[in-house]
């Protein structure tokens, strides 16, 4: 059991973090530095869409900065990896939370004695933020 609850633990974590997916619109070019890739809002006047691309800031980033800056490093990362220097922003959102605070009462009787006991839960995962995005190759 002792090796078994480090592995757990770990498969755990890695269930927890973020991921990006993407979908090839055209052929990947040569990766690239993830800080060379720009992050647009409106679309720039001349470029090539390379693929769609999905993300969030993974489930334990608290703080509303931190959870932006989280999906924009992920978008940036993401697009770098398939040779884009652009990424054209097209959705954001903030995900469903159905958390809070939980309450449960049991009770039994053993040995002729009556045992009741409760617990109280409390949710404290914050939301994530989920963005979509087009990795583009802008072209002078």
């Amino acid at each position: 059991m002792r090796r078994i609850l480090p592995l757990l633990l770990f498969a755990a974590l890695l269930g927890g973090c973020a991921t990006t997916s993407h979908v090839m619109l055209s052929p990947a070019r040569p990766a690239i530095s993830p800080e060379l890739v720009q992050v647009y809002t409106a679309p720039p006047p001349r470029y090539i869409e390379i693929a769609l691309l999905e993300t969030s800031s993974g489930p334990f980033t608290y703080g509303e900065q931190n959870k932006a800056n989280a999906v924009i490093a992920n978008l940036r990362r993401e697009a770098a990896s398939l040779g884009a220097n652009g990424v054209l922003l097209t959705d954001t959102a903030t995900g469903y939370r159905g958390g809070g605070v939980n309450v449960g009462v049991g009770g039994g009787r053993f040995g002729g004695r009556t045992h009741v006991g409760g617990g109280v839960g409390v949710d404290i995962s914050p939301t994530q933020k989920h963005a979509r995005a087009v990795a583009i190759l802008v072209t002078p």
